[in-house]
């Protein structure tokens, strides 16, 4: 097995990634193509970011994955009847031929991503073709799995990465310098573009190169997992045995690798630092927040740390009791695996110290961004714990070992736009 990278080719079964005729929105029928995109689901952090997004566009894509109404059945059904509505009026069309779609994101410090969207088959962790990396949360995918049952759609694709550098890079590149379908710049700065790839030996060029490797789940645990329940729901073969994904070759387009902080909304700062108060070490730093990341930065090059927000200051957690640790963490996973800092947080802190169920959006939120989660905490009475993110290679490795870290461990980016292009399963 090759340890340099986490694709590889085996014996078994590789990437099976299918051409689909891709639903995407008439720029005649909308605003502008920027005004109707969003990101992923999990992402809207604005405390005003779906009217936000509802806002700029009457048809934002933000009305089908994060449809607002009283119950989840009438959110699903609402969903529904909206993307059945934006068919029938061609607000959304259908691709006339199926296809690959070259996809690719830029923004004004030099960041070039391109990969490949496409109709993956669905495999089980078990077959190692599809690796994830963090567990999941059953009332997340059950919220998604109603959604996809009531749209029969896929409606955003997850992010996976493989290590090919090979023929389907070559063929990503050589699209790239073609007119592409769609061009648009959203208002987070990143400029988007889009390609079908239809040519049958180009498509056989990826497919081939594709079924040698293996993929890691950057982004997209939740609707990986809502992709293998609905296909475990449907006797096979039918649509459901395939998934909306984003694949990158990150050998050629590195991803960035940030964390995801936690927001307790019901744990004040001064009853968060009088509880651990004695089983870490605790630091007030009075300066700004790009500061006190970097001494977070420091503090973990020496072992855990976080820094808790949400009361105007700034709070360093480090040393943590070598028998705190001990007696919380458990001893039957890797090294790697226990000196994880969302495995002290989630094990020792969470669980034994501040005793806050980690599955309950009434007790913690988890939000990719810094500034954001900061906000909140302060305008809440919450806290905040900002986390310092994990390096890429320790993801790919435990991965590799079949071991799950812990939820919203890890964000890796740039995301894909929604919007940009839908799976509709019966078209």
């Amino acid at each position: 097995m090759n340890t340099a990278g986490h694709s590889e080719a085996t014996a078994r079964r590789g990437l099976e990634l299918t051409p689909f005729r891709g639903l995407r929105y008439d720029p005649d029928r909308v605003g502008s193509l920027a005004s109707v995109t969003s990101p992923p689901y999990d992402v809207v952090v604005r405390p005003d970011g779906v009217h936000h997004l509802q806002s700029a566009d009457p048809h934002n894509i933000v009305r089908l994955i994060l449809p607002e109404a009283s119950t989840p059945s009438a959110r699903t059904e609402q969903a529904a009847d909206t993307l059945r509505r934006w068919l029938a009026e061609g607000i959304l069309t259908a691709d006339p031929e199926p296809g690959l779609y070259v996809y690719e994101q830029r923004d004004g410090g030099g960041m070039l991503q391109r990969g490949v969207i496409g109709a993956l088959r669905i495999s089980e962790p078990a077959d190692g073709v599809v690796l994830p990396h963090e567990d999941v949360m059953p009332p997340v995918v059950a919220d998604r799995a109603a959604l996809m049952r009531a749209t029969r759609a896929n409606l955003e694709p997850l992010l996976l990465t493989y290590r090919g550098n090979g023929t389907t890079a070559e063929v990503v590149e050589r699209t790239a310098e073609k007119p592409p379908l769609l061009s648009t710049t959203t208002e987070d700065g990143f400029h988007h573009r889009l390609w079908a790839v239809t040519d049958p030996a180009d498509l056989t060029r990826i497919q081939t190169d594709l079924a040698q490797h293996q993929a890691l789940i950057a982004d997209g645990h939740h609707r990986w997992a809502t992709y293998r329940l609905l296909r475990a729901e449907q006797p096979s073969p039918s649509p459901w045995d395939y998934g909306l994904v984003l694949l990158v070759d990150t050998a050629r387009y590195p991803l960035r690798v940030r964390a995801i902080h936690r927001l307790l909304r019901r744990l004040p700062v001064a009853d968060a630092l009088a509880a651990v108060e004695g089983l870490f070490r605790v630091r007030r730093l009075d300066v700004p927040l790009a500061e006190a990341l970097e001494v977070l930065a420091d503090a973990t090059c020496t072992g855990n740390a976080f820094l808790l927000a949400g009361d105007g200051a700034f709070h360093l957690l480090d040393h943590p009791d070598p028998d705190l640790l001990a007696r919380t963490i458990p001893g039957d996973r890797p090294a790697a695996w226990r000196s994880l800092d969302a495995t002290v947080l989630h094990a020792t802190l969470l669980d034994h110290v501040w005793h806050i169920p980690e599955d309950s959006p009434a007790h913690i939120a988890y939000i990719h961004d810094t500034t954001a989660t900061v906000a909140k905490a302060e305008r809440d009475g919450g806290t905040a714990v900002l986390m310092h993110p994990v390096r890429e290679e320790v993801v790919r490795d435990l991965a590799r070992l079949g071991v799950t870290m812990p939820r919203k461990s890890t964000s890796f980016g740039p995301k894909p736009a929604s919007g940009l292009v839908l799976r509709a399963l019966e078209i």
